[in-house]
């Protein structure tokens, strides 16, 4: 990484870019670039070189949650909102009707999910989705 921040300071004058330096892997966001072509490919070029490769393993996964929205295939007016560590794993529970609340509308299908690193905002997000607003949103933006 610090051959990235070494690359960007030595083309800051080529590149406006924003945002910060994670630990874990991301794309800076360049507001405008300036110059040539070949100006753009050694910038591209700099960033492939001072990325980790997938061999040399990397940080650590955080371990996130999912907060995931089904919808059920019997009735398909019919959606459950949940939080899990693994959502392939809770839908399989749902469909093998393990979960006594969606056991009568078996079986669901996965419409969507999202993961967060912060359990509290999963768990705000979920119930969120469970409030009347949040239906509305997960109905028209989900």
């Amino acid at each position: 990484m610090v051959e990235l921040v070494d690359a960007l300071d030595s083309k800051s004058s080529i590149f406006g870019c924003v945002g910060s330096i994670p630990t874990q892997g991301t794309s800076l966001r360049c507001l405008r670039s300036y110059g040539s072509a070949s100006q753009n490919e050694d910038f591209s070029q700099a960033a492939k070189a001072a990325a980790p490769k997938r061999s040399e393993g990397g940080p650590a996964l955080t371990p996130m949650k999912h907060v995931y929205i089904l919808k059920s295939l019997s009735d398909p007016e019919r959606f459950y909102n949940g939080v899990a560590d693994d959502v392939l794993a809770r839908l399989a529970k749902h469909n093998t009707g393990g979960v006594p609340h969606t056991s009568k509308f078996v079986p669901w299908a996965l419409k969507t999910y999202v993961s967060f690193t912060d359990d509290t905002k999963a768990f705000a997000f979920e119930q969120y989705l469970k409030s009347t607003s949040g239906r509305a949103f997960a109905k028209n933006r989900l």
